[in-house]
Parts: C-alpha cells; structure tokens; sequence
C-alpha cells in the first residue's frame, strides 16, 4: 500500500481517478454474479426493513450511487455498498454500476471498508472495535497509527478495544442499544469482575443514566477493599438472631431496590439505607412516602 493513500476514504480515491485523465469508463456496469463480497467488511448487522426499503426504491428509480469494486482475480470484489449490493439483488437487478478502484492490497481493502463506515456512522461500537483489533492483531497497527488512519486520537482506539474485554451478555446488550457505550465504559471501571454482571442488570431494570451508574461504581470501589464482615451483625454469637437480621436486610434490600444495612451495638442499632444520585434518592423518598400513606 502506498503511503501517501494512508486513511484516504473511497471518495477521494474516486476523485483522484477522475482527475486522471487516462482514466476511461470509471463507472462500468457489472453483472451482479460477477461480484464477490468484502471479506474485510467491519459490519456485522445489516437492518433488513432498511435493505427492503432500499430495494423498493431501486426497483422504482433505479440504483441513483454507484457500489465500489476492485478488480482481482479475473472477478471484482465489493469495496463499498454492500447494503446496496444487497437491496439491488432483491430488487431484481442482473448488473449494478460500480467504481473500479485503483487498491493494491487486502489491507487498503480493510482500511478502506472501516473509514467509509465510519465516516457514515454505519457502525456500532462494537463493530467498530472488532475492526480495530483486526488491524492489531493481523497486522499489527499500534493504537496510534490507527488513530491517525480513522481520524480519531489514540485513547479513543484504546478505550474502544477496552470494550471487548466486557461480558459476552454485556457486549450484545451494547449492540442491541440497550445501554449505551458511555455505560459500557463505565463498567469498566469496576473493580470486582462479579459487580459488573449485577451493576449491568441495575442500568436495564431501572434505566440508569451514565451519572447514576458512575456514581454507583464509584460506592461500590470505595467499599471494595472494606472489611465486609463490619456489615455482619453479630450477638455474641448468637447465630440465629444473625440470620433473623439477615433474613431482614434482604427483605428490605426487595423493597427499597437498594443496599441496606442493619447494625447494632450493645443495646443501639441502625439501619442503612444507600442511595446513588438524586433521582435514586427521589425514588426512595417516594416508597417512604406511600408506606406512610399506607
């Protein structure tokens, strides 16, 4: 790959070729069979309500943005527009006008493939992640140089692959946009590996901002290197009015949704009751007010 072409995207490439003037018939016709797909194409949904709309207006007006191809192997391959690609084979099409580009290598094909999404806010998080490791791993791009290959700064890459290491549920549960990348990044953050799972079904059930769930990760880190057996209540050894305790702190952890903790001293005790931000502690104050009530 040359180095001057280094994170150009398609449209500049297409530009360079029509500036060219010993380019001839840059847009060609091309039976659709003739056309394999990218193997380095960084998206791995594809929305299908969206493709059959597509196909619907193609089939009406015809295909209005040429796909990209190369030309390899006495075959082209697709370099961009799969998702017209895709549309026009439903709509019926047997060929599809296509750019011929210019690009020497399977890595250009991948950079390509990335920046064209990219550019086009195509991609989630995670896809967009997967491709970055692609690059490191296949051949071997530092988080920098992929950095000024997309347009974006290096802790950006770095905290994009750092999603990767999430769980498998947490990861899918990104791409389905139940949360958010900004919650994602914030489960990170975590301390203890067996918080994360809990911390994540909190944001689901109770639809958590970013705030609140940054907040909670902060309690739960301050309190991880606590002596957890200071929230054990204890009566001489009395190991059944323990669990009775116990047996209440549950109970009342059902009901308010929240860490409680019941203490006692001597003939003094306490309950505690945490809350995590200020729509959290609305909330607690609202159960108050209908056990009140009640």
């Amino acid at each position: 790959m040359k180095t001057n072409r280094l994170g150009k995207g398609i449209g500049a490439l297409i530009e360079d070729k029509l500036n060219d003037q010993s380019s001839e018939n840059i847009i060609k016709n091309i039976m659709i069979v003739d056309i394999k797909m990218n193997p380095f194409q960084p998206r791995i949904e594809f929305d299908d309500n969206k493709i059959n709309k597509l196909a619907a207006s193609i089939k009406e007006k015809g295909l209005i943005t040429p796909i990209s191809v190369r030309y390899i192997k006495n075959s082209y391959q697709l370099v961009a527009g799969e998702r017209r690609l895709r549309a026009s084979k439903i709509a019926g099409l047997k060929e599809i006008p296509a750019y011929v580009l210019d690009i020497e290598t399977d890595l250009e094909m991948m950079e390509l493939a990335l920046i064209e999404n990219l550019q086009r806010e195509d991609l989630d998080i995670f896809e967009e992640a997967q491709a970055y490791l692609m690059m490191i791993e296949k051949y071997k791009f530092s988080h920098d140089e992929i950095g000024k290959i997309v347009g974006k700064s290096r802790t950006n890459i770095s905290n994009t692959l750092r999603l990767l290491k999430l769980p498998k549920e947490i990861m899918e549960s990104l791409r389905k946009k139940e949360i958010s990348a900004g919650h994602a990044r914030a489960l990170l953050g975590i301390k203890n590996p067996k918080k994360i799972k809990e911390v994540w079904q909190r944001i689901l059930e109770r639809e958590e901002s970013v705030r609140s769930t940054e907040e909670l990760i902060s309690f739960l880190n301050k309190n991880e290197n606590e002596n957890k057996n200071s929230e054990i209540i204890r009566f001489n050894n009395h190991s059944s009015k323990v669990n009775n305790f116990k047996i209440l702190e549950d109970e009342l952890i059902e009901i308010m949704g929240t860490k409680v903790v019941i203490s006692k001293k001597n003939k003094i005790g306490k309950v505690e009751i945490s809350f995590f931000s200020v729509d959290d502690f609305n909330r607690l104050i609202e159960i108050f007010r209908k056990i009140n009530i009640n």
